[in-house]
């Protein structure tokens, strides 16, 4: 069978790639280790009856121009939007996060707070607005020199250029603190009311293992915001059916346009001939040859264990192995009998369907980090609960309710030694019973539970140390250094083999744009008969 294009990995991202590539008449292959296409964008029965996304499990990043391009809606996808954004437990009190809420919300707890809140955002809004053109843009792929010469040739690019000249000096002092501060140092710039720095600075801390002071932060924080649903930015969704509609549809599109899609299909091994990638070994010992090999997976899984060290350059080798993985994630789904009451805001209402947060601060949320790093997990951990059912009924019996769990801070790796296959049902029920002090009655309502430490999401999603960004976002892994400087246009040092994972720029979120953005390389090359 002749073929243009194998993609390793059908997660989101390489089904983005395929669909675009094959949408020119190219013949693509892609290749899953599972059994079921989609990577962390899944949605599963865990328990009779009950189904939810089982990894990522909620939409704000995915690119409206992928979800125009593979005519998401049109094989599927629908995604409605939250009632309210965000909902935080407090001592005896509340706090509410959205559209037309927050900034009384705010005056609440300060009226200084509340005369800076409409410019806090629309400062914000400036700089999202510059990231959302970023994520499309392919970085400059520098050789010499260093990563400060890359930020400067990458912010000269002709999109990034006007929009650039379009801010003021204020927006461009903003734009140079966002990529360089810690989100708590941003936010007590602005705001002197915990709960309001607590709302937003949970952003700069989610997948993302470290302090809220941890300098770089800050762009953690604003990478959340950038999204939007539905043509309206900063808004955040549910995908009907869970985040599996969106890779269903995005394979809907894929076999539309010709994609042959093999599931269970391990990839041992990448072949090389004469420093070029010529196609690929499965597991079960199948020889697949095509013109280029596009690698969705982990940078480290990829170069350190499916490509010859031999054929790498020995600093590019030295570099992977020192790339940076880790984001602190727990990560569980609980099937439940009933909604739960929270103490302070007992009843059904909007704020259900939001992201309940529980981390009342900043200061919060420092010491579940160094609780992590001293014993592994936050004694007092920061979690997150999102109740899709409220917006979606397809997803458990009429009356009961699905919960996701996303929990943070543990470490990727147990201090002494120790393994998360004996801790994991402790841990568990740590995150179970914080959520019961704010709601009780909580835990006798879980009827079933997924529960996936680092490790688990590891072995199952190849999430190396359970980074559910591919690698962490830090500003020497970010642009043209995600995930090496002189690697990071979506080409590798072997010719013809290509990344289109979240280990490449924008990084990670369930985006499409690394498997956009690489298509759009691997076409170039193709045309001027580069592969």
């Amino acid at each position: 069978m002749h073929r243009d294009v194998i993609i390793v990995g059908g997660g989101h991202n390489g089904l983005t790639c395929a669909a675009y590539l094959a949408a020119t008449g190219l013949k693509v292959t892609v290749l899953e280790r599972r059994g079921v296409v989609g990577g962390a964008a899944l949605t599963e029965e865990f328990h009779p009856g009950f189904r939810n996304s089982v990894a990522s499990y909620t939409v704000s990043l995915l690119n409206p121009k992928v979800v125009a391009d593979l005519e998401l809606a049109r094989h599927g996808l629908k995604v409605v939007e939250r009632k309210m954004a965000n909902f935080l437990p407090l001592d005896g009190d509340h706090f509410f996060v959205g559209e037309g809420r927050t900034k009384s919300e705010v005056a609440r707890f300060s009226a200084r707070d509340a005369e800076r809140f409409d410019d806090y955002g629309n400062r914000l809004d400036a700089i999202a607005d510059v990231l959302r053109e970023l994520v499309l843009q392919t970085p400059p792929n520098l050789v010499e020199g260093g990563l400060g010469e890359a930020i400067p040739e990458l912010l000269k690019s002709a999109v990034l250029g006007r929009k650039l000249s379009r801010l003021n000096l204020t927006a461009k002092r903003d734009l140079l603190a966002l990529f360089s501060q810690s989100a708590g140092d941003w936010l007590d710039g602005w705001f002197e009311g915990a709960p309001i720095k607590a709302a937003y600075g949970f952003d700069g801390v989610v997948g993302n293992y470290a302090s809220p002071y941890t300098p770089g932060s800050a762009y953690v924080l604003l990478h959340h915001v950038f999204g939007e649903v539905n043509g309206k930015k900063g808004a955040w969704g549910h995908a009907i059916g869970g985040m599996g509609a969106i890779s269903q549809a995005m394979a809907a599109c894929c076999r539309e346009r010709g994609v042959e899609i093999r599931t269970g299909a391990a990839v041992a091994e990448v072949l090389t001939e004469k420093g070029r990638a010529t196609g690929v070994v499965t597991a079960s010992g199948d020889v697949l040859k095509a013109r280029a090999v596009v690698s969705n997976l982990h940078p480290q899984l990829l170069f350190q264990t499916l490509v010859d060290p031999g054929v790498q350059p020995a600093d590019f080798v030295e570099r992977i192995a020192r790339y940076r993985s880790g984001s602190g994630t727990f990560r569980m789904n609980v099937a439940l009998s009933e909604l739960p009451r929270f103490t302070v805001a007992p009843g059904p209402g909007d704020h259900m369907t939001g992201g309940i947060i529980i981390a009342p601060s900043l200061a919060y949320m420092e010491r579940a980090y160094d609780d992590a790093r001293a014993h592994g997990w936050s004694k007092e951990p920061i979690v997150e609960v999102l109740i899709p059912s409220t917006l979606d009924d397809s997803l458990a019996p009429a009356g009961q309710h699905v919960a996701s769990l996303f929990c943070q801070h543990v470490a990727p790796e147990l201090p002494d030694g120790r393994s998360w296959d004996d801790h994991r049902d402790e841990v568990a029920d740590l995150m179970i019973a914080t959520v019961d002090k704010h709601a009780p009655g909580f835990a006798k309502s879980v009827l079933g539970r997924q529960v996936l430490s680092p490790l688990d999401l590891e072995r199952t999603f190849g999430l190396v140390n359970g980074d559910i960004m591919h690698g962490r976002l830090s500003f020497d892994q970010l642009f043209s250094a995600r995930p090496v400087l002189g690697a990071g246009d979506y080409r590798t040092p072997i010719k013809g083999l290509y990344q289109c994972g979240a280990g490449t720029h924008p990084g990670g979120g369930v985006t499409g744009a690394p498997g956009h953005n690489a298509a759009r390389e691997i076409l170039k090359d193709v045309r001027r008969r580069r592969v």
